[in-house]
């Protein structure tokens, strides 16, 4: 019984994922269109749509639903850490395998990176510098070699920032810095909701000849409110399912390596 019913479960974020990939190509879709295409009734694309809606994901129209991502939205870090749960888990497991023993890192205060630090806990001599208030406190006792950024405190994401946090960061030089973003545009770079910690992440970058970035696949093709990073700033991008033909052959025009 407990089999089928974790079946029935990956059924259902399978069939939401591919209406989130359908949403991000089309911008729209139909509750009638996914129903036949997925071989499954209206009324359980129907919920789909509601779970999908609940999570900030799309916005339910007359039958189906649009795709909404506002440019200036900054959810809080509750919000973010159960948005696309599995998605993160899965990318955070993709990252992993770019840490070894001993390494120095810098990571940002996103729920993505926190997934991954929470892999990191059997990784021997590792030495983790953060912005984030929730990592210091998760991973606090995990054996890990933990330096908080200090600064001010961002209450809504639970992110430290400013000046004193800026001036930290650039005392250190890492092996890797590893961050996310809210949106990513072949145009305009890598995005962020506020500019605050957008500017933390551009520090982090210059300490480090190795930047990875952490971008589930509803981040692409989104642009957010400040401007971050150029893509020359980015080494690799890790992410849950292939990005379209354009951003494959992009990230290998800019020497940037793809792992999904």
């Amino acid at each position: 019984m407990i089999a089928n019913g974790e079946q029935r479960i990956m059924l259902g974020i399978e069939r939401r994922q591919k209406i989130l990939e359908k949403l991000q190509r089309d911008s729209k879709v139909y509750v009638a269109d996914l129903s036949d295409s997925m071989g499954v009734t209206q009324e359980t694309i129907r919920r789909d749509l509601e779970k999908l809606e609940a999570q900030g994901l799309l916005l339910r129209s007359r039958g189906g639903a649009v795709r909404v991502s506002p440019a200036n939205e900054d959810l809080s870090f509750a919000n973010r850490t159960t948005s696309n749960y599995d998605l993160k888990q899965a990318i955070a497991r993709k990252a992993v395998g770019l840490v070894n023993d001993g390494s120095s890192l810098m990571v940002d205060s996103s729920s993505t990176v926190l997934a991954l630090c929470g892999l990191l806990k059997n990784k021997k001599d590792l030495t983790i510098i953060t912005n984030s208030i929730e990592l210091l406190n998760d991973c606090a006792g995990s054996g890990l070699d933990l330096i908080s950024s200090g600064g001010t405190l961002r209450a809504h994401s639970l992110a430290l920032v400013g000046t004193v946090a800026c001036r930290t960061l650039s005392n250190y030089n890492v092996d890797l810095a590893v961050f996310s973003c809210k949106g990513l545009d072949r145009d305009q770079g890598v995005t962020e909701s506020n500019e605050p910690e957008g500017v933390v992440k551009q520090v982090m970058a210059r300490q480090t000849k190795n930047r990875v970035l952490l971008a589930d696949h509803t981040k692409f093709d989104v642009v957010a409110f400040a401007k971050t990073l150029d893509f020359a700033d980015i080494d690799y991008v890790i992410t849950d399912v292939e990005p379209s033909r354009k951003w494959v052959e992009f990230f290998k025009k800019n020497d940037i390596q793809l792992i999904c």
